[in-house]
């Protein structure tokens, strides 16, 4: 989907819309894409209840796949914006399934959760590279063919690997076991922290990763004052920061979620304070310290949910919760641009994302001391 942010001028000029205009006339045909990644997520979960999540999963890798092909192979902007829904909606499968699936029968779960959580973010960030290279070497289309491709290579051997084992879910739901369903002691309390959690990240997250380019370029003028240079720190800066998901992962294996959220989620406000009035050296400290509180955030919700909520009734709760976060998200951005145009500098926005991240400490208090593990979550 982050393809298209790349790949859109270049597409609107093929399309026929002058240099002036191209990348404005071509966004609103990524938008349905948008909506549909979030508002799948329900769908997919109720889907893999009925079916299984190995075969939504591999439905996930095809279908982006197909769609992606698709959208290398449009004549017109319309034709490309119903490759890219589809896009969306097949990808929307991944969070309530995939994660779903990567918590399953325990363990290190707060590890696993860390170091997948490093690889989204590599996507993230390769997505404009690899439209990029693409683009120098052969035009946008090669952007969207090469990626789609590779998907379905990886289906393919997905579901190579799957030949000969059970099929986990299905052995879940055949067990007849009456503990299948039971929520974990507390639970009530736990979800409402993750949904403290999910709005407060999904806020600060979607405001934070926008708005850093941009501070930069106007604070690191005794760094340097070339665009690309910036750009470069700020690639290091999330690069860097999200292998702090790791090390979360590690001591959510280790301890309590409460103690490691509350940590967490205390020292945003100050480090975002420090951000509003930091530059040059002293911001990109403070950035680089603020988004490893930020990143390592992301998996401790997660965990919860895998400690209090049952294997069963996880992809329908893990589906809510990312379509709670991606609907915050969206809205940061029109935030945003109204407190710009209200004259609201950076020292305005980053204050309100520190209150905002406060929610994050409200989140560990209302938390149970330790949320109880359920069968199959250790």
């Amino acid at each position: 989907m982050l393809l298209f942010a790349k790949a859109a001028f270049e597409a609107g000029l093929e399309f026929g819309f002058g240099s002036e205009f191209a990348y404005a006339e071509m966004i609103p045909y990524g938008m349905p894409a948008a909506v549909l990644f979030g508002a799948g997520a329900p769908i997919a979960a109720t889907l893999a209840d009925r079916l299984s999540r190995e075969t939504m999963l591999a439905t996930f890798f095809f279908g982006v796949g197909l769609s992606a092909v698709a959208a290398s192979l449009t004549s017109s902007p319309l034709g490309l914006g119903i490759a890219l829904a589809a896009i969306g909606l097949f990808a929307s499968i991944y969070h309530p399934v995939g994660i779903a699936m990567l918590v399953e029968g325990g363990g290190n779960v707060g590890s696993r959760l860390g170091v997948n959580g490093v690889w989204g973010n590599f996507g993230v960030a390769g997505a404009p590279l690899l439209a990029g290279l693409a683009i120098a070497n052969a035009d946008w289309r090669m952007a969207f063919a090469g990626p789609g491709i590779a998907s379905l290579i990886l289906g393919t051997v997905y579901l190579a690997r799957l030949r000969g084992r059970a099929d986990s879910s299905l052995a879940t739901a055949e067990s007849g076991d009456p503990s299948a369903d039971r929520m974990g002691d507390g639970w009530q309390r736990s979800l409402i922290a993750v949904g403290l959690v999910t709005l407060a990240g999904g806020f600060v997250f979607g405001a934070i990763t926008f708005l850093i380019p941009r501070l930069f370029e106007v604070r690191l003028m005794g760094l340097s004052d070339d665009s690309a240079l910036t750009g470069i720190f700020a690639a290091l800066i999330f690069g860097i920061a999200s292998f702090s998901q790791i090390g979360v992962g590690r001591l959510l294996d280790r301890g309590s979620a409460k103690r490691v959220l509350m940590t967490v989620g205390a020292g945003q406000p100050l480090l975002l304070v420090w951000m509003a009035t930091g530059t040059d050296a002293s911001l990109l400290a403070a950035a680089l310290l603020a988004m490893a509180f930020i990143f390592g955030q992301v998996p401790i919700s997660d965990v919860i949910v895998a400690r209090t909520v049952p294997d069963r009734l996880r992809p329908r709760i893990l589906s809510l919760k990312f379509l709670l976060n991606l609907s915050v998200g969206a809205m940061t951005l029109p935030l945003v641009a109204w407190m710009g145009k209200e004259g609201g500098g950076f020292e305005a926005m980053w204050m309100l994302l520190a209150l905002a991240s406060i929610a994050v400490v409200l989140a560990a208090a209302i938390l149970p001391t330790q949320p109880s593990r359920l069968r199959g979550s250790e």
